[in-house]
């Protein structure tokens, strides 16, 4: 494969299968990853949000839609229980290997970074929006949490393990990585009913970070 071919597959052109013979990974999909992890209470903010929000984006129903309307606000809440020292990125360009085709643009990307202006490492977490479709997502995400994990091994940053999901805004499945064995939770989460789970389970891992390096 060229260069120049290898910049046109991307992240978005790895199916699952295609992730797992690529990068040599291990699938484990029999766990329920998040069961012991708590909910934390969505702020008024984000409630008001939600309650306005998700009834327009399901009627747009287009990725972009649930991306603004529902994604979005749901990683700002999580920005905003951590006191805004994470980085939030959306749509930013994240090449690592155009020959291993680890290049594209990121839906969401979640750093242990107060910086906003570039990408910094230790990034935790990368989050993929798809309009209807989890499974399609599955090896794009598991692509980007390859190109993830080198990011952070070419900075020396100590994360043995890092954090993806595939949303459609309304329903929420995760993934983590380490080194080589990608784990797929076996449960999906629904933002209507589950909204303080979802939050749950992404500031877990970043609260966890921040509290290391502030040591």
């Amino acid at each position: 494969m060229t260069t120049k071919e290898a910049i046109a597959v991307g992240y978005r052109e790895f199916t699952l299968a295609k992730a797992k013979a690529s990068f040599g990974l291990v699938l484990d999909e029999t766990k329920s990853l998040f069961q012991q992890v708590s909910g934390i209470q969505p702020s008024a903010i984000l409630a008001q949000t939600l309650e306005e929000n998700l009834a327009l984006a399901t009627a747009i129903n287009s990725e972009k839609a649930r991306s603004e309307f529902l994604i979005a606000p749901v990683l700002a809440e999580v920005r905003r229980q951590l006191n805004y020292r994470i980085g939030l990125f959306s749509g930013t360009e994240f090449s690592l290997d155009a020959a291993q085709g680890l290049t594209e643009y990121c839906d969401f990307i979640i750093s242990a970074s107060q910086e906003q202006y570039f990408i910094t490492a230790p990034v935790v977490a990368v989050i993929e929006a798809k309009n209807d479709n989890i499974v399609a997502g599955l090896g794009q995400c598991a692509a980007t949490m390859i190109a993830v994990q080198l990011f952070n091994q070419q900075d020396e940053s100590d994360i043995k393990q890092v954090y993806g999901a595939v949303t459609t805004g309304t329903v929420w499945k995760f993934l983590a990585l380490q080194e080589k064995r990608l784990s797929i939770d076996a449960t999906e989460y629904y933002l209507k009913d589950e909204v303080d789970k979802i939050l749950g389970i992404l500031i877990k891992p970043l609260h966890h970070y921040l509290s290391a390096l502030a040591v």
